[in-house]
């Protein structure tokens, strides 16, 4: 039988099975200390307060779980979650907890299952270019397994070095490369998953196209746990370019440097990498790193190709040029590009530390048409100027992403009322624009509201089937994505109407 603490994990005395279990009764995690060795399972106050909510959530709607599990096999999940249905014990999947919309918050209690020991890379087969590996599994590792077939994971997102398969699959997440390789989703060829029941099904297939039957595979990927807990994947790599080149592009004026990126985008710039950061965000990047940059608009570049690569830049530099850029460099060395991309791999770090007396309210991360990048930029500076708030813009500008923080004094509550107004006008622009309340972090606890208004209330309801089909008992991860669990229901069968 398993401990009530988890000495590896968490350092101080853990508490008993009693003092524990606050939301469920005792009984509810007996079944447990059968399922799982003594180093799997923990009930101790550390371990369960660092299971509380990932990186985006605010410390008041943390929740601890009742009990943390680290199953080792696909085999021990399913025990896991079969047991755990059949006792109405709420289970929430946790990754590397690097989430910012509260995906891996514990809202109802019940168990945090941890997927970070089942970190194993299963099988490679570069004459495929492809990769089986565990869900714990961190993104860079995947990339520094192939590297010496020539070949690597393109989609990995900024925070791919901290984060793991599993996270970025339920996320569907994306990064400064999905202007030329698209998204996480684009590279998953098939998925091993145990539904709520435990029940283990494998979606999709190592072929590179099938139209074989219902794509399970791709409602999977970015269902952020509410319909299957992912515990294998099949990853399509690609060849590493043998020409990589990078460099910015400095703007006297914002409305140039977006108009600078949607003449690029247009114009079928065969670009890598094309992030946008506006005069306030460099100003924070240079307090915080001492880059040095000027505190002016620039566009970041880079440009991948086995051959030709010279030509692709200066079709680039005449777009730029044509929209009055003031300076365009390239990096000469290998070192020089990699200072060069420092600056935009830490910003939300730069964000986060620029004044001690404000502190951002909720990560933004809309994306909308390409033609309307320009606008959703210019909409975001209007907004600051006219409510008088800080908010730097930076992104994934080639996709029409926008990356925004909104600053206020936490405790100016007419400050913070008007950062929410900002919050939710930004939001709801982007919609209007026929874009997304989220990018790349989903929707989670934080953009619950905003989803009836971006897909409709009929299409939420199929939605809703699907969760109640595959999760009759909203096992899962429950109070995530639907509007409704805002208030604290669960969503199954029996509750149907309350949607």
């Amino acid at each position: 039988m398993a401990s009530n603490d988890d000495p590896g994990t968490d350092g101080g005395g853990g508490d008993t099975l009693e003092e524990a279990a606050g939301v469920h009764g005792t009984e509810d995690f007996d079944f447990l200390t059968d399922l799982l060795d003594e180093e799997q399972l923990s009930f101790g106050s550390s371990d369960r307060d660092n299971h509380a909510g990932d990186w985006g959530t605010p410390e008041e709607r943390k929740v601890s779980p009742d009990a943390v599990v680290w199953p080792a096999s696909t085999a021990e999940v399913s025990g896991v979650l079969e047991a755990a249905n059949a006792r109405d014990v709420p289970v929430t999947p946790y990754a590397a907890g690097t989430g910012l919309e509260g995906s891996a918050t514990p809202a109802h209690g019940g168990i945090s299952m941890d997927l970070t020991r089942m970190d194993s890379i299963l099988d490679q087969r570069p004459e495929d270019f492809q990769i089986d590996v565990e869900a714990g599994v961190i993104g860079s590792a995947v990339d520094e397994a192939v590297a010496g077939d020539g070949l690597t994971f393109p989609p990995l997102p900024s925070s791919g070095d901290i984060s793991t398969i599993g996270g970025m699959i339920a996320t569907d997440a994306s990064g400064m490369q999905t202007v030329k390789y698209g998204e996480v989703r684009d590279w998953v060829l098939e998925l091993e998953a145990v539904l709520a029941d435990g029940t283990v099904i494998t979606a999709g297939s190592k072929a590179a196209k099938t139209s074989s039957g219902y794509n399970l595979k791709d409602l999977l990927v970015g269902s952020e746990g509410t319909l299957g807990v992912v515990t294998r994947a099949t990853l399509q790599l690609a060849g590493r370019p043998e020409q990589i080149r990078g460099g910015r592009a400095i703007f006297g004026d914002l409305e140039d440097a977006t108009a600078a990126v949607f003449d690029a985008v247009r114009s079928g710039v065969d670009v890598a990498r094309i992030e946008l950061l506006d005069d306030t965000t460099v100003a924070m990047a240079n307090a915080y790193l001492d880059t040095g940059l000027p505190d002016a608009p620039m566009v970041f570049l880079e440009f991948h190709a086995n051959h030709g690569i010279g030509e692709e830049i200066e079709f680039c530099r005449s777009l730029f040029e044509a929209q009055d850029v003031e300076r365009f460099e390239m990096a000469a060395e290998r070192e020089e590009m990699a200072q060069l991309w420092q600056a935009r791999r830490e910003l939300a770090y730069a964000v986060d530390s620029y004044d001690r007396d404000l502190t951002p309210l909720h990560p933004g991360d809309v994306t909308v048409p390409i033609s309307k990048y320009p606008e959703m930029v210019r909409f975001i500076k209007e907004l600051a100027v006219d409510y008088d708030l800080v908010v730097p813009c930076f992104g994934h500008a080639g996709d029409g992403n926008v990356h925004y923080s909104v600053l206020v004094d936490p405790d100016d509550d007419s400050e913070v009322e008007r950062g929410e107004a900002v919050y939710r006008e930004i939001v709801e622009r982007a919609i209007s624009c026929g874009g997304t309340a989220t990018g790349e972090h989903g929707i989670g606890q934080g953009k619950r509201e905003y989803l009836e208004a971006e897909h409709g209330s009929e299409s939420v309801e199929a939605m809703r089937a699907i969760k109640r089909a595959l999760d009759p008992n909203d096992t899962l991860n429950p109070g995530k994505i639907f509007p409704e669990t805002a208030e604290g229901k669960r969503v199954r069968v029996s509750a149907a109407s309350d949607g």
